[in-house]
């Protein structure tokens, strides 16, 4: 499912600019940047982001290393819940629950700190962007292990020729994948 929220759509879209053979040749790279520059849109995308955790509930909102920090962490404030970073290995302190994944040019390890979580609290997962699903399953499974319970996930923008939402199906247990644009 995906949000049917077409203005809000046009108006982020009309702020992330392509820039071609980034990070390496043959890449059409989606830069948000010029999206969070811009007041009017960075704000309307924190509303929606804190409008849909206060709707599926969560009690919690994760973000993911880095630009889902960016994006996360203002939605939980709007929202009025607690903000909890899942991480690239080795970057938080004290116990963690790690989970290892394959990326389309290696593999990657996300982290999360053990007590970020009472049991059964409920959590909606936001990045940036989801392209084959990877680094959000790794955290959804990660979600699961330190006792929460996943309310949702919300993207920015999805990636919808690499079908990555596909191979998420089996890590959300039926919670809802939302995305506020696709390309």
């Amino acid at each position: 499912m995906t949000t049917a929220d077409t203005p809000l759509a046009e108006l982020l879209t009309s702020r992330i600019r392509d820039v071609q053979d980034y990070p390496k040749p043959g890449v059409l790279f989606k830069d948000i940047a010029p999206l969070l520059a811009d007041a009017e849109a960075f704000a309307a995308l924190t509303r929606a982001l804190a409008d849909r955790a206060a709707a599926l509930g969560a009690t919690k909102v994760v973000g993911l290393e880095a630009r889902g920090f960016v994006l996360a962490a203002p939605a939980a404030f709007a929202a009025g819940i607690g903000f909890v970073p899942i991480r690239k290995q080795g970057k938080l302190p004290g116990e963690v629950f790690r989970r290892s994944y394959e990326l389309e040019y290696g593999s990657a390890t996300l982290e999360v700190q053990c007590d970020a979580f009472a049991p059964g609290e409920r959590v909606l997962v936001v990045d940036d962007v989801l392209a084959t699903g990877g680094t959000i399953g790794a955290s959804l499974d990660l979600v699961k292990e330190a006792g929460a319970e996943l309310a949702g996930v919300v993207v920015l923008m999805e990636l919808g020729f690499l079908d990555g939402r596909g191979r998420l199906t089996p890590h959300l247990g039926g919670a809802p994948l939302e995305t506020l644009v696709t390309v």
